[in-house]
């Protein structure tokens, strides 16, 4: 019990879920002041922010200070790896979907867990290249690019690319972001997190 927590506190757990938690709050409280159940399609920018604030605050936590114990630790890390981001995304997947409830097929909660499951795959997979400090920057420019970008564009494969931006029912979305995760996860778990700072 006493590793268990230790680990927490070293991932500082604790911040995250708060963090997790304030999150939430803003989206529900974002969805209140923009009227979204007028309009199904003012909740995209709700559907596509929101995630993104939660995948960057999970992947703050992958940070870790003691790189060269976890390496040699007699017990392998990926198990508590694997725990801390599927535990840490299945709550994001629990609790973001209440600001986007309602009658809202398009942009509901399928589409919110949707695209966290995709920027949650493309922070942690940046954690493992370039750092969990950093992690956040490359699902902030991929998401912010798409915004720009997919409007007023069709095709099918529009529905792969532009997934951040695609209706709940897509399933060409739903495979990119499925992808993404799994890539992700499985590159952070094997791995870890790029360590940072320098090494001496």
């Amino acid at each position: 019990m006493n590793g268990v927590l230790l680990y927490a506190r070293s991932r500082a757990l604790p911040v995250t879920l708060a963090a997790l938690a304030g999150t939430t709050a803003f989206a529900v409280w974002a969805a209140d002041r923009m009227d979204t159940y007028l309009d199904p399609h003012r909740k995209l920018p709700l559907v596509a922010l929101a995630p993104l604030l939660a995948a960057a605050v999970i992947g703050g936590s992958l940070h870790t200070a003691s790189d060269e114990l976890d390496r040699t630790a007699v017990r392998p890390w990926w198990p508590r790896r694997q725990a801390q981001l599927l535990g840490l995304t299945a709550l994001a997947a629990a609790l973001l979907p209440l600001a986007v409830l309602g009658d809202t097929p398009g942009f509901g909660p399928p589409a919110m867990i949707r695209n966290l499951l995709g920027c949650t795959g493309i922070t942690a997979a940046a954690a493992a290249v370039l750092g969990a400090r950093l992690s956040w920057l490359p699902a902030f420019g991929y998401v912010t690019a798409v915004y720009l970008a997919s409007g007023g564009v069709r095709g099918r494969a529009v529905t792969v690319w532009a997934w951040p931006m695609q209706p709940g029912h897509e399933a060409g979305a739903w495979a990119a972001a499925g992808g993404a995760f799994l890539l992700g996860t499985v590159l952070y778990v094997v791995r870890g997190a790029r360590p940072e700072g320098p090494r001496g």
